[in-house]
């Protein structure tokens, strides 16, 4: 199947149906490339804070509280959109009100026949942390596309291997991670948590970008990063491991993802962390014991 990542500029669009225009636009864009599913980074829906007035917009949990009125039509606006293009879109992500000055920040997938859910963000990021409004989720799911099985990992989760191993552990071969990053560093992290979950896991990773600046939004102030499709580095895949990657301005990286070739390679990997994994879990492995002596 064919997987476009989206490397997002940030906008600031005028009012919602200047957003629903562009998401058009771009997600056809995708389609005429022959994507099957689409993957939009973590907080592209806080782009819809610009069209509030300065007092809100540069307010993050104002803007966040404001944009809950807009939720219906976002989600109206992708799941016809997955339809209309025959196309599953993973749409980054809505913080979504859970309670009072409670929010979580909810990955949905859409599928063309109508069926939509999504993944909370499990680790909350310093920032989230100190916005004092945000948790996190409790839950992991496994999503179906065309008989494959798909899970999420927003942006920080991405850096942590136990959930992503329970998701392996239920079948999962393509791991989206939609992301926003606001330094280099914090791209790189990222990038390498996508890296270490393909080759622990043997699965596809598909990573979504925010890039650009937008001064009015404490959240989406600055982005930096690139969309990419990461595969085992192993045979029959790219030695560095990357299968798909963005470049200057261009808004797409797409890859033919070969699911029955990442199945094959099981039986002839040149290093197989996933079949080995249980071989950390023995006993003696679980503590190490200093041993008190001295090297010369």
């Amino acid at each position: 199947m064919k997987v476009a990542v989206a490397k997002y500029s940030v906008g600031q669009p005028a009012g919602f149906e200047a957003f629903a225009a562009r998401q058009r636009l771009v997600l056809e864009e995708a389609r005429r490339g022959g994507a099957e599913l689409a993957v939009l980074p973590e907080y592209l829906s806080l782009e819809l804070a610009a069209t509030f007035e300065p007092g809100i917009r540069h307010d993050f949990n104002a803007s966040l509280a404001a944009l809950q009125a807009l939720q219906p039509a976002w989600l109206a606006l992708y799941a016809d959109l997955s339809r209309e293009l025959c196309m599953t879109i993973q749409a980054g992500t809505f913080l979504t009100q859970v309670g009072l000055d409670r929010y979580r920040n909810r990955a949905w997938w859409f599928a063309p026949d109508g069926t939509r859910d999504y993944q909370d963000k499990l680790q909350l990021t310093g920032f989230e942390k100190d916005a004092g409004v945000i948790e996190g989720g409790d839950e992991l799911k496994v999503f179906d596309l065309k008989g494959v099985r798909a899970g999420i990992a927003v942006c920080y989760d991405s850096e942590f291997p136990l959930p992503v191993r329970a998701q392996r552990e239920a079948g999962v071969r393509l791991l989206l991670v939609p992301s926003c990053t606001d330094t280099q560093a914090g791209a790189t992290r990222v990038r390498v948590g996508c890296m270490a979950r393909a080759l622990e896991n043997r699965m596809f990773i598909a990573q979504a970008v925010t890039t650009g600046a937008a001064d009015w939004s404490p959240a989406l102030d600055t982005n930096t990063g690139e969309a990419t499709i990461y595969a085992p580095m192993d045979r029959g895949f790219p030695e560095d491991g990357i299968l798909a990657t963005t470049c200057g301005t261009q808004t797409w990286a797409i890859a033919d993802l070969d699911v029955e070739a990442l199945e094959r390679n099981q039986e002839q990997a040149q290093v197989a962390v996933d079949r080995d994994w249980d071989g950390q879990m023995l006993p003696a492995l679980r503590k190490a014991r200093y041993s008190g002596r001295q090297v010369a």
